[in-house]
C-alpha cells in the first residue's frame, strides 16, 4: 500500500527523519516502539525511501504523536517560503518608520508572567507523562528478556 504524492519534491523518508530528530528520538528506539522485526539499521533503511508504505507510516507517527500527514505533506522548501516571507513582512512594517512604538504590541507583564507560569507548568506535566511512558517502555524491555 504505497502511498504516492502529488508533489515529486517530497521525500518522506528525509521528513520521518527530520520530526524523529526534532522529537529527539533515537532510531534504535523507534525500532524497539515498532516490534521486534525492526532494528536500526531497518530505520536508517526506512529513512532512505522516497516513499513509505502506509501503514508503516501511520504506525510511525502515532510513535511520534504527529498526524501522518504532516510526514507526507512537510516541503521544506514552502516552510522556507513561508518564514522567509514571515520574516519580510515583520521587518519591513518598521524599516518604513523610524518610531519604535508604532506597530508594537504592548504587553501587560503580569499577564506575561502568568502565561509563562501555565507554560511551564504545562511542560512540567508533559516531561512527567514523558517519563512515565518510558518508565513503561523499559519494564516492557525489561520483562521481554526475563
Amino acid at each position: 500500500m504505497a502511498h504516492t504524492t502529488s508533489n515529486p519534491k517530497i521525500h518522506e523518508g528525509r521528513n520521518l527523519k527530520r520530526f524523529r530528530e526534532l522529537f529527539n528520538y533515537k532510531q534504535d528506539a523507534l525500532a524497539f516502539e515498532l516490534g521486534e522485526d525492526w532494528n536500526q539499521q531497518k530505520i536508517s533503511l526506512l529513512e532512505q525511501k522516497e516513499k513509505i508504505d502506509s501503514d508503516i507510516l501511520e504506525q510511525v507517527a502515532a510513535i511520534l504523536k504527529i498526524p501522518a500527514e504532516a510526514i507526507r505533506n512537510f516541503d521544506e522548501d514552502q516552510a522556507i517560503n513561508i518564514i522567509t516571507n514571515t520574516y519580510h513582512d515583520h521587518s519591513s512594517n518598521n524599516s518604513n518608520d523610524n518610531s519604535f512604538n508604532q506597530g508594537t504590541i504592548n504587553l501587560n507583564p503580569i499577564e506575561k508572567i502568568i502565561q509563562l507560569h501555565e507554560e511551564k507548568i504545562a511542560l512540567y506535566e508533559r516531561m512527567l507523562k514523558e517519563k512515565d511512558e518510558m518508565m513503561g517502555r523499559l519494564e516492557r524491555l525489561i520483562g521481554g528478556n526475563k
